[in-house]
């Protein structure tokens, strides 16, 4: 089969590139080794896709190169893909900090990009399993479990490989390194933290229990729920420290809003145990935890300035190490991805190989949680669609 684009991969970035590539009178063929297209997308958000971020900027996304995303969103904004949604009828609604989630389901969003690839003459093979691509005579070639097809141009939106039960596979990477391309160190973000059998055992029982906290990692700090897993930490507020987090201690701050300090001072006269004292502030649970393992538990009178100081210290400033990350199979996306050096950021084409294309999760362009790589994705397909 013959067309002028192909596309090798429908989840939110290809199909995105398949419609407006498809707008612009080419014809389009988008290729998806899964049964269905779009299986992150119908799972992003709980089910109700959180799409895009109106406080988006490039400061929200981590690269080797950080101004390369700049372009791609200045091509497509918040308020494109809003009025894309408005004007087709489909409802979202603002949960705070600029995240917007659709007011249905993540479904909606699905068909409304199936719709408008049919509308626009895009066609999408789904189960289609990839085994080789090559370029000759300026054309490329994509050999399949189905045949092989022929095209122009060549778009890679495969993704990365967080969530391998949605399908993640490496396909883009090998195509990427097929083709010359150097390939950023990968590794899973936005992904729960574990602990070490030391913490594993100074923390067991506290599976479930959630306190706001601020995190802070090198120069990024994040406020947000902090959540004890069975294996670690979790929640937003982890989440958003794993993008950046390559190794070393994370500090943690259990009383982001208390002068904890200042309290103690205070109110050291008080015979109030300390154990009970922390309880108004935190989870009891966790409250009578620490003390166990840091402070002690007397009354506060009976402690000396300097044992005030240090507890207050530690709950400001606990410094947590993780022993690791729970892996792709959790991750939200993968860090890393295809150097942005050897694309266009304003087209995302390679630069040594005229026609071939890259953009979405493949790309070495990683945002923080709240929408932002959905939206990348949005961004980086319409800039490819527009030029191949």
């Amino acid at each position: 089969m013959k067309c002028d684009v192909l596309v090798i991969g429908a989840g939110a970035a290809g199909l995105m590139c398949s419609i407006e590539a498809a707008r612009r009178g080419r014809s389009v063929i988008a290729l998806e080794h899964g049964r269905k297209p779009g299986r992150k997308v119908l799972a992003s958000g709980g089910g109700r896709s959180n799409f895009t971020n109106l406080n988006l900027s490039a400061d929200n996304y981590l690269s080797e190169n950080p101004d390369f995303p700049k372009s791609a969103l200045a091509g497509f904004t918040p308020a494109d893909i809003v009025q894309f949604l408005e004007s087709r009828g489909v409802m979202f609604d603002d949960k705070g900090n600029g995240q917007l989630f659709l007011r249905g389901k993540s479904r909606d969003l699905m068909d409304l990009l199936l719709g408008e690839c049919k509308d626009n003459g895009a066609d999408i093979i789904t189960g289609m399993k990839v085994k080789g691509v090559g370029k000759n005579s300026g054309r490329f070639t994509v050999n399949t479990d189905k045949g092989q097809f022929d095209a122009d141009s060549m778009v890679v939106a495969t993704g990365g490989l967080s969530c391998p039960e949605l399908g993640a596979t490496n396909l883009g990477y090998r195509i990427a390194s097929q083709f010359g391309l150097r390939v950023t160190p990968l590794r899973p973000a936005l992904v729960p933290f574990t602990f070490g059998p030391e913490e594993l055992k100074r923390f067991s029982g506290l599976s479930g229990l959630s306190l706001k906290a601020g995190i802070t990692y090198g120069k990024k700090s994040f406020r947000g729920d902090v959540l004890f897993t069975h294996k670690g930490l979790s929640g937003p507020a982890v989440l958003q420290a794993s993008l950046y987090w390559t190794g070393g201690g994370v500090a943690i701050d259990l009383l982001p809003d208390i002068d904890i300090k200042g309290m103690f001072i205070h109110d050291r006269a008080r015979s109030t145990e300390m154990r009970n004292y922390l309880s108004g502030h935190m989870p009891r649970r966790f409250a009578l935890r620490w003390c166990e393992l840091f402070s002690g538990s007397k009354p506060l009178r009976l402690y000396s300035a300097p044992e005030l100081e240090r507890a207050a210290e530690g709950l400001h400033n606990w410094t947590f190490r993780p022993s690791g990350t729970e892996g792709y199979r959790t991750a939200e996306v993968t860090a890393g991805g295809v150097d942005t050096r050897e694309l266009s950021s304003r087209t995302m084409e390679c630069r040594k190989v005229p026609g071939l294309f890259f953009a979405g999760e493949v790309v070495d362009v990683t945002g923080q949680l709240g929408g932002y790589n959905l939206h990348w994705a949005w961004a980086s397909g319409c800039a490819a669609g527009k030029y191949a």
